[in-house]
């Protein structure tokens, strides 16, 4: 039992690594980013449409309501992407991924919005703390900065996937996670087809391998992992243990970008990590 336990424990931090690629990903590949996410979605979705029928995984759709939650929240996940990617050019990874990783307080304080339940003072006090951190993050507030751009981009990014979180968690609980994810590659693919045509997309054949990767690695066998990995454990120990993404993106840029956070990125990305922490800690008490 131990042995199972530590095998799933190792196969979720592999997923979580695998994800934490696109930080440096994203920051590397030469293209305009919209380009760089149809690449990944067109990629990816041909990755997981062959796992799909390898496992033999249903991808009918039950109804047209279920067709159209499906679409705005894959729209959702095509702005998070882009913005993400955004603020990992305009900043740097560490900044970028720190930026993200407030989605989960985000996530907490938007939950009432879209879902009759209580508001819990709380997550006032982590908003705050959450808030402290950017602010030391930040190099400066100045909108002229880059930096400051980037991290603004990263908690935009990070605004969006909370609220795909929240309309996939309202309408959507009887699908697969991989076929949920296969539909939106398609959609996204769908979407964001016009980019090819209106932007520069010839460095692609020099930068088609970080793409290949950003497609297998990072979206089809890191979220596979992942979708996966919550058949045994909770959605709460699965957010803490995520919560090493940032770290493991920091470690991957410094090898491979020879980027080196500053000590404001450190405390600032510890404060924001924290209140992750505690947030999920408590989600899995009260539940």
């Amino acid at each position: 039992m131990k042995n199972q336990h530590a095998s799933q424990l190792l196969g979720l931090t592999v997923a979580t690594l695998f994800i934490s690629t696109s930080g440096a990903l994203g920051k590397y590949i030469g293209m305009p980013t919209p380009v760089i996410i149809w690449w990944r979605s067109a990629l990816g979705l041909l990755f997981i449409y062959g796992y799909c029928r390898f496992k033999k995984i249903n991808i009918t759709i039950q109804s047209k309501r279920d067709l159209l939650t499906f679409t705005v929240s894959s729209l959702f996940l095509g702005a998070h992407w882009i913005t993400y990617f955004y603020s990992l050019k305009l900043s740097n990874v560490a900044i970028g991924m720190l930026s993200l990783f407030t989605f989960p307080v985000i996530t907490a304080l938007l939950e009432p919005i879209f879902i009759k339940i209580k508001f819990d003072p709380i997550h006032i006090i982590l908003g705050l703390l959450v808030l402290l951190g950017i602010y030391i993050l930040a190099p400066e507030i100045n909108f002229e900065s880059e930096y400051f751009k980037g991290i603004l981009l990263g908690i935009l990014s990070a605004v969006f996937y909370s609220i795909r979180i929240l309309i996939l968690k309202q309408h959507i609980v009887s699908y697969n996670g991989t076929m949920l994810m296969l539909y939106q590659l398609v959609i996204l693919t769908i979407v964001l087809l016009p980019v090819l045509f209106l932007m520069d997309t010839s460095e692609i054949k020099s930068q088609y391998p970080y793409v290949l990767i950003l497609a297998l690695v990072t979206t089809a066998i890191g979220h596979t992992l992942f979708v996966k990995s919550l058949n045994h454990f909770k959605a709460s120990t699965a957010s803490i243990i995520t919560s090493i993404q940032p770290i493991f993106g920091i470690i991957i840029a410094y090898f491979f970008l020879k980027e080196i956070p500053t000590w404001n990125t450190l405390i600032g990305g510890l404060i924001i990590l924290s209140t992750v922490i505690i947030e999920s800690v408590r989600s899995s008490r009260v539940q």
